[in-house]
Order: structure tokens, then C-alpha cells, then sequence
């Protein structure tokens, strides 16, 4: 009789986390998610989900869900986090306070929760993942455009690649991953792609790549993206 795999989705109360919740679900996986109060955890609450409470940018809330986790072990911890930032983008414009949560939110936090997460991820052939963007592609950046929303997810990025270059010999699988234009609060409803089409092709490289071992920067189709 085999196991059933299990995963961390952090940031699953809507949109793309909660797809991914409901699409793990749907393929047979146990499913821990977080939202930033489990009391009011809205439709999770509703599916055979554990529920955690994680504020991203908070370090000792980051200790508590560490502390909460661990006799758990995850074939999957998917960190799904991101802010636009302020409306008008720009350098110029952007205050202390806007860069910093934008950078912190993006960037920062999801590394120090990965490093925090890490002991309980399997060493053989569990991935890790981030939700990041093709707009973080330095080298595809070629129109400009949401220039600081753009600078935290090359950020984050390039703080995963020293991540893994850290990480010495390991079975471990990290994925930074494009989910497409998909129609979320962030995305809108001009977005061309729903919700369970770009969940169901996250989790289909999720799978696909486990135990491969090594880093890879990918769209949900599984299409190579030059970092």
C-alpha cells in the first residue's frame, strides 16, 4: 500500500494558492496549507486541508509554523507569495517603505521560510518551489515595464540560485516557477489563463521534475525561461 505524498503550500487562502491546494487534493496528495489567521481560514476551511497561520514577513511567525511543523516531512513545499508594489513602479517615485515591503514580501521572506522549512523537506526527492515570474528573466526583459515588481522577482531569483549553490550534493528539486497571466486579484480579468488550468500545470512539473535533483526556471507548460 503506498503513501499518499504530502505538501506545504504557503499564501493558500485564494487565487493560485488555493488552486493548488484544491488541484494537490484532486491527485491524491495530503495537504498542509497556510493563510495568515487559521481561524478565518475561508474556503480552505471547508477541504481536508491542515490549516497553519503564517504572516510571510514575520520572522518570529515564521519560527511558530517551523516550530508547529516539526514531526512533518513534505514531498513539496510550495512557496507562493508576491505584492505588486506600488502602482506607479518607479524608481524615482518609491519610497523606503514601498521598496522594502516589496522586496521583503518577494524576495526575502521566501527565502528565510525556505531555510527555515528545509530539514523538513525529503532529501531524496522533495522539490521545493517558488512562485516567481517571467518578468524576474533579466535576459527576457526586453519592453520595461512594472520595473519594481520586476526587480523583486529577479531578486528572488537570484537569491534562490545562491540558495542552491549553498545546498552542497542533494536529491533536492528547486523550482522557480511562472504560472502564466492568470486571472487573479493580481493578474485581473483581462488574464487569458483561469486559475485550474495554471494549478494543474504547476503541480504537472511539480511531479514531473521530482528527484531530478538541480534547479530549474520554468513557465507552467514546463517551458525553459533564461533566468
Amino acid at each position: 500500500m503506498s503513501t499518499a505524498k504530502s505538501a506545504l503550500i504557503i499564501g493558500a487562502s485564494r487565487g493560485l494558492g488555493l488552486g493548488l491546494v484544491r488541484e494537490l487534493l484532486d491527485r491524491g496528495w495530503d495537504v498542509t496549507a497556510t493563510v495568515r489567521d487559521a481561524a478565518n481560514a475561508g474556503e480552505l476551511a471547508a477541504l481536508p486541508v491542515r490549516v497553519e497561520s503564517l504572516l510571510l514577513d514575520d520572522a518570529p511567525s515564521q519560527d511558530r509554523l517551523a516550530e508547529a511543523l516539526a514531526g512533518s516531512h513534505f514531498d513539496l513545499v510550495y512557496i507562493n507569495a508576491g505584492v505588486y508594489g506600488p502602482p506607479h513602479q518607479s524608481a524615482i517615485d518609491a519610497s523606503l517603505a514601498d521598496v522594502g515591503q516589496l522586496f521583503m514580501v518577494n524576495a526575502i521572506a521566501p527565502l528565510r521560510l525556505a531555510e527555515r522549512l528545509l530539514p523538513r523537506l525529503n532529501p531524496e526527492k522533495g522539490v521545493l518551489a517558488f512562485m516567481t515570474s517571467e518578468l524576474g528573466s533579466v535576459a527576457g526583459n526586453q519592453s520595461g515595464g512594472m520595473a519594481l515588481y520586476r526587480a523583486s522577482k529577479a531578486a528572488l531569483n537570484s537569491l534562490t540560485r545562491s540558495f542552491v549553490a549553498e545546498l552542497g550534493e542533494t536529491g533536492l528539486t528547486v523550482l522557480n516557477l511562472h504560472p502564466g497571466w492568470v486571472r487573479t486579484d493580481m493578474g485581473g480579468e483581462s488574464a487569458p489563463l483561469d486559475v485550474e488550468t495554471s494549478a494543474r500545470g504547476l503541480v504537472d512539473q511539480v511531479e514531473g521534475h521530482a528527484g531530478r535533483g538541480g534547479q530549474f526556471y520554468l513557465d507552467y507548460q514546463g517551458t525553459t525561461i533564461d533566468w
